[in-house]
């Protein structure tokens, strides 16, 4: 690990030798906040089934596997929607397809809109966010300063987020060169910058409770890794190289964003996500060393499902395995996500929770875990509801309800801006409901029984289908 880890820790450490100290010695210390330090950790086009304590077993994912072995385990834990953009402002706004203004990936944050940040800053929290944006218009107007965040580093614009060795990032409002990554080297890989950043946060002295979105840009593509984490998947993952960009023009409809090719994209990507798990594993040992870990809710998830862009094959991974589709589609290999919650102060042990959520409740949970009532808070639109309740060794069950998703595809290429076809999707208790387009007749699949989503039954359960049409016909009628 690089020297900059270890100095890191090492302050970590001498703080909390520090504080102990200070207390042995008869000075009164504040108490720990009994309102938790809160770090959510968000990959990019990760699937479910990538993760060993999800049952993929062709990725080592030690730190993650060890994280929700001690904590909680979503199985039915949904994104905001099965593209990055709208899945991302869910999560900072707390507002499903039903409240966003827009349901493509174009969607943007808008000056007047109440975020996460907002909501922890009038809590007093400290707030700062590492990695991908992609979500903000203009800088001054819609970057992370201006919705809530005391401080960032990371990438601004949604296209940068397509290298892993970027040569220019962003801090605070200002362009940062990153030397190393100039000229086409491959010097600092973006997400162990992202990861330091967050480490040295972590470990400076906070007299309030601090709030921590990290957010990875991996494993989106462009498909790249340091080679200690893509070496042991060399010889085991075998398979087409990608192409890129050949002298014949394009190998596919990707090539022009991801031109260079690899010669074993599979062993790469399979190093993207060990890279992101050694990095929580790195934050955790950070929390660990502060004193912190106890009483920080660490909540690991994707943006939504995994891709097929620059190289990647989830077919070949069984990436959203057992569930249908993958990234742009709403059948649940695109929406499913992996969901860890991870808080010893409040589980206590770890467990499996079957409760299905999505991203727009997460606002509203963090809102309640602050103690901020959100009609306090001023504009703030949400429809989400609070899961505190399933962060407990004593869970209670949340009522039933209806989620939503709505998908604005762009037509011809993925980042054309004209907007295409608009698909929806809805689930409620056991049925799941997709319509691919709005002349489309209305699929019905029974989610538990079936969740590979392989047997359309509407004709057999005529009661749920007209359910669903008229759900679709009118969702922002229901606020359920």
């Amino acid at each position: 690990m690089p020297s900059s880890y270890d100095d890191s820790i090492s302050r970590c450490i001498c703080m909390t030798a520090v504080a102990l100290f200070v207390a042995m010695s008869g000075w009164s210390l504040a108490d720990s906040p009994s309102r938790p330090n809160i770090v959510l950790i968000v990959a990019d086009d990760l699937g479910i089934n990538q993760l060993g304590a999800y049952g993929g077993r062709l990725i080592k994912t030690p730190n993650l596997d060890q994280l929700a072995a001690g904590g909680v385990r979503f199985t039915q834990a949904y994104s905001g929607n099965t593209v990055c953009s709208p899945s991302r402002i869910s999560l900072l706004t707390g507002r499903d397809s039903r409240l966003m203004k827009d349901n493509s990936n174009a969607a943007r944050l808008e000056q007047t809109d109440v975020t996460v940040a907002h909501v922890l800053k009038q809590a007093g929290y400290s707030t700062a966010l590492f990695g991908k944006y992609s979500v903000g218009y203009e800088i001054g107007l819609t970057d992370p300063l201006a919705i809530g965040f005391d401080t960032w580093f990371g990438m601004f614009g949604i296209l940068e987020g397509h290298r892993q060795y970027p040569w220019l990032l962003w801090e605070d409002g200002r362009k940062v060169r990153i030397r190393e990554n100039e000229g086409g080297k491959k010097g600092v890989y973006a997400q162990e910058l992202f990861t330091q950043k967050a480490i040295d946060y972590i470990c400076q002295p906070h007299t309030d409770p601090y709030f921590v979105l990290l957010a990875y840009s991996s494993p989106h593509a462009e498909l790249a890794a340091p080679a200690e984490y893509c070496e042991p998947y060399q010889e085991s993952l075998a398979g087409e190289p990608y192409l890129g960009m050949t002298p014949s023009g394009p190998s596919d409809k990707y090539a022009r964003y991801y031109p260079e090719p690899i010669e074993k994209p599979q062993a790469t990507l399979a190093g993207m996500v060990a890279a992101l798990d050694d990095y929580v594993g790195r934050v955790v040992d950070a929390l660990e060393a502060k004193g912190d870990v106890r009483n920080t809710l660490i909540l690991f998830t994707s943006d939504n499902g995994p891709h097929q862009e620059g190289g990647g094959d989830p077919d070949f991974f069984k990436a959203a395995a057992p569930y249908r589709g993958m990234k742009r589609d709403l059948y649940d290999g695109g929406i499913h996500v992996p969901m860890i919650a991870h808080w010893p102060a409040s589980i206590t042990e770890g467990r499996v929770e079957e409760t299905p959520w999505c991203f727009a409740d997460v606002l509203p949970t963090i809102a309640d875990l602050s103690e901020v009532p959100l009609h306090t808070v001023p504009r703030l639109e949400s429809n989400g509801v609070s899961i505190r309740s399933l962060l407990q060794d004593d869970a209670v069950d949340l009522p039933e309800r209806t989620l939503y998703w709505e998908f604005v595809e762009q037509a011809g290429d993925p980042n054309s801006g004209v907007m295409g076809k608009v698909s929806q999707a809805a689930r409620r208790g056991a049925w799941k409901a997709v319509r691919i387009g709005r002349e489309d007749p209305v699929e019905v699949y029974d989610i538990e029984n079936d969740p590979g989503e392989t047997s359309e039954v509407s004709d057999s359960y005529p009661e749920v289908r007209d359910y669903f049409i008229d759900f679709f016909s009118n969702p922002k009628d229901s606020q359920e």
